[in-house]
């Protein structure tokens, strides 16, 4: 059964699908490979993050099917660094389709079978297991839920603007840092929109921010994922009076654990 209780705000918030990391600089190809590029209709459209051979990560809203025709093309690149390019590293997996249909596909191709969506995250479930390499890795999760403390640097890649206004997407991962801003200053400014057991967030300078389509790219503190970016504000990315919002991943990792081991 596919679940679609996932807060219906974090759509307008986050400003349609386009794609952004705001500042930063090229991220070293194949440094992150656990990341994933969904696409759809061969645009980039979310980040991703493999979890397993067979499970991509990434935020609910990135494939609310409400939001797409029956006809919308859905793929998973894993080990790209630039995505206007069949790199060797390549490892595409899929169509998304339900039911699935049979077509003609190419070896590197498989059905993503479903996914599910659990209130503000997403899992993709790929037909058949991605072939790891040195440039396609699963990311692990931290063994312990521990807490996550302000004013400490993290990190988000993805494809995307680089600019706020701009008009066009990376070819190649970017990647940002970024500083944690406090769970009481992320509820007073969005109130009963933040709930700070299940959510982190970040506070741009006006100059570095993750922005609209870069929801389901994973946060990286300390070599681990802490957060699945899911909001900013109204599409203002480097809005340096509201913080930007996460899905903190260790409160749902009972959930992830119980769906998919």
């Amino acid at each position: 059964m596919v679940h679609y209780s996932f807060l219906l705000l974090v759509i307008s918030l986050a400003g349609g699908m386009e794609s952004g990391i705001i500042g930063g600089k090229v991220a070293k190809p194949h440094s992150r490979p656990y990341m994933a590029s969904i696409q759809i209709n061969k645009h980039h459209t979310c980040g991703g993050m493999l979890i397993r051979e067979d499970y991509v990560l990434t935020a609910a809203h990135c494939l609310n099917r409400s939001v797409f025709s029956s006809r919308d093309h859905f793929e998973v690149v894993l080990g790209a660094h630039n995505i206007t390019k069949k790199e060797k590293s390549q490892y595409l997996s899929s169509e998304f389709h339900t039911p699935p249909v049979t077509q003609q596909l190419t070896p590197n191709t498989v059905y993503i079978m479903h996914f599910v969506l659990f209130k503000l995250l997403c899992y993709l479930q790929l037909k058949n297991k991605a072939k790891l390499s040195k440039f396609v890795k699963v990311m692990t999760f931290a063994k312990k839920n521990g807490k996550t403390p302000a004013n400490i640097h993290c990190s988000i890649a993805g494809w995307g603007l680089k600019t706020p206004k701009g008009n066009q997407a990376s070819d190649v991962m970017r990647e940002v840092n970024l500083k944690l801003q406090f769970s009481t200053e992320c509820k007073n400014k969005w109130q009963q929109y933040f709930n700070s057991e299940r959510m982190i967030c970040s506070i741009s300078d006006g100059k570095h921010a993750f922005c609209m389509g870069d929801s389901g790219s994973p946060l990286i503190c300390n070599t681990k994922p802490q957060g699945i970016a899911s909001y900013t504000f109204n599409g203002d990315c480097t809005n340096k009076s509201y913080p930007q919002v996460y899905v903190k991943t260790s409160y749902f990792l009972p959930w992830i654990k119980k769906n998919i081991g």
